[in-house]
C-alpha cells in the first residue's frame, strides 16, 4: 500500500492564505481587548488591537 499524501506546509500555507477570514464584530474586538488589558495579556492586547484597527475601527494608546 501507497503512502497517503499529505499536503506540504507551503501548500498548506498557501490554502489558506486563498481562503477569506472573516473578522468578529468591532464591539466583540474591543470587549476582549478589554479582558486581554485587564489580566495584562501583552500578545492579546496586541492581536485584539490590530483586529480592530484592520477593520477600520480606532484604539488608543
Amino acid at each position: 500500500m501507497w503512502p497517503i499524501r499529505r499536503p506540504t506546509e507551503h501548500a498548506a500555507l498557501r490554502a489558506v492564505d486563498r481562503s477569506e477570514r472573516r473578522l468578529p464584530p468591532v464591539p466583540a474586538l474591543f470587549s476582549h481587548l478589554v479582558v486581554a488589558t485587564a489580566i495584562d495579556d501583552q500578545h492579546g492586547m496586541n492581536l485584539f488591537a490590530h483586529a480592530i484597527a484592520r477593520l477600520g475601527g480606532e484604539v488608543g494608546e
